[in-house]
């Protein structure tokens, strides 16, 4: 017994450092695993480089500016920033987390920080990003206090369920619109295509990518995302190259053709051989939100954040975790604290860096599906990530309705976990759906999470239950009534 012993313990110290650190072995994975992870890993999120860009880099803020500060959206630059940020911050959580979960800018929050923050009066890219710094701090300061737990607990798991599912009905209608398959008609709201018609060259791109993806996805096809926005890519270079459909719109807003390109027309005349522009980093306005849109407001916009990114890193913990079995002995996940901490840091890093929220992504599951157990395929995804800044050019040759078809799947995929919600208990149901559906119909996440914890608090207390809403939600629920009125009584008191 006792040569045995020795046997172990000569064993287990002649591991190499990378093995010891990583827990390589005792998880029962392998060099060569980890390796073939990371890439896998890559792969499966590496349509974030395009996709990113597309949806913080397209849209002017409130003074008319694109993010970086120019008259005009400057995608390369962006998609630098965001694959340097992303390899950063994926090779930071595996140092400190050793979990092989990989982190980069997140879609949903991305789209929230695009058309529901930085269009507000007075709001500026700069602003937002302050927004997300903030956020990541308190982020990190909850998680090193124990506080998570309160939070937590504060908003029932249902109206957690119904804003995730709201954001992903929100997401899938910016696609379409993106695409121009869902437009604003004017007197009557929004219509189908043009006219109510589906027509013209960019819109059947984003139906071949849709169905493709579809078709992709259903089939298990690991990277599916990044080969449709690929394939519709190269389809749409050549018709644009045999047919000359051009832009849609000139410089000036001007409609020019109707049936064109929405945003970048896909041609090969480009500049592929300009160092990458990270002009982006560090354009960040701390405390500038609270100057362009109030206390009140900037509170709510933080904390919808907060509570987004938040649950979204347990739900991607849980998820990596459970796809490959990585716990503890008592049935926990492994350096929790510490994965929450890279996360909250990677939240502050992707703020300071221009390039959105960026949390845990939940394609890091097709790596540990190809044997990823630890914090080593990060590095291997990490590095790739920033092999890849060189290539950022390439987000300019990406038309908008080649990745609008991405928007719909997360859609769909964050769609699935309605049935997670009891329809049958009417006072949680009724709150589930005014936060899912006034998403979509406002326009804003914001107000969608704002219905539905009025209405949940509100339900609660007529019905004399008032001592089962949790005191935050209370809190909550009054400076959202605060918010939905403030422009109103500023405007009454004369106050800008």
């Amino acid at each position: 017994m006792t040569q045995q012993n020795d046997s172990t313990t000569h064993a287990r110290g002649n591991l190499s450092f990378l093995d010891r650190y990583f827990h390589i072995t005792e998880r029962g994975s392998t060099l060569g695993r980890e390796m073939r992870g990371g890439l896998a890993t890559f792969f499966a999120m590496s349509y974030i480089i395009v996709l990113n860009p597309l949806i913080i880099g397209g849209a002017q803020d409130s003074t008319g500016n694109y993010l970086g500060g120019g008259e005009e959206p400057n995608f390369a630059m962006i998609a630098a920033a965001t694959s340097l940020i992303s390899g950063v911050l994926t090779i930071l959580m595996g140092v400190v987390g050793k979990f092989p979960m990989a982190v980069s800018s997140s879609l949903g929050l991305s789209a929230f920080i695009t058309y529901g923050i930085v269009v507000l009066p007075g709001m500026t890219w700069a602003d937002a990003m302050g927004l997300v710094v903030i956020e990541g701090f308190i982020l990190l300061i909850l998680v090193l206090t124990g506080f998570r737990s309160a939070i937590f607990n504060a908003v029932p798991s249902p109206l957690k369920v119904a804003i995730s599912v709201g954001i992903g009905l929100f997401i899938a209608l910016i696609g379409m619109i993106n695409a121009g398959f869902i437009q604003n008609s004017g007197g009557t709201g929004l219509e189908l295509g043009v006219g109510g018609f589906v027509f013209g060259w960019p819109l059947l791109i984003f139906l071949v990518a849709l169905f493709a993806l579809f078709a992709m996805w259903s089939a298990n096809i690991r990277g599916a995302i990044l080969y449709s926005i690929i394939g519709a890519t190269v389809l749409a270079i050549t018709i644009e190259s045999l047919l000359s459909v051009g832009p849609r719109t000139g410089d000036d807003g001007e409609v020019l053709n109707e049936y064109g390109w929405d945003l970048n027309v896909p041609t090969l005349d480009k500049d592929w051989i300009t160092a990458p522009d990270l002009s982006v980093l560090g354009q960040f306005n701390l405390l500038g939100s609270w100057e362009s849109v109030g206390m009140v407001a900037a509170t709510l916009l933080i904390f919808t954040l907060l509570l987004a990114n938040f649950f979204d890193l347990l739900g991607t913990m849980v998820g990596v975790s459970n796809t490959g079995d990585i716990k503890d002995d008592d049935g926990e996940i492994p350096y929790s604290r510490r994965i929450m901490v890279a996360d909250a840091l990677g939240t502050m890093g992707g703020g300071a860096g221009g390039t959105s929220v960026n949390s845990g992504f939940i394609e890091s599951t097709v790596g540990v599906g190809d044997g990823a157990r630890t914090g080593l395929a990060n590095m291997v995804t990490g590095v790739l990530f920033l092999a890849t800044i060189v290539l950022a050019p390439l987000a300019e040759l990406i038309p908008t309705e080649a990745a609008s078809a991405t928007l719909i799947l997360v859609g769909f995929l964050m769609m699935q976990q309605i049935t997670r919600i009891d329809w049958k208990d009417v006072e949680i149901a009724i709150p589930a759906f005014m936060t899912l559906v006034m998403m979509p119909f406002s326009y804003s996440i914001t107000n969608g999470i704002g219905a539905g914890f009025i209405t949940y608090v509100l339900v609660k207390v007529l019905r004399g239950k008032f001592r089962e809403v949790h005191p935050l939600m209370y809190v909550t629920a009054a400076l959202f009534v605060l918010y939905f009125v403030s422009g109103p009584i500023q405007d009454a008191l004369g106050v800008s």
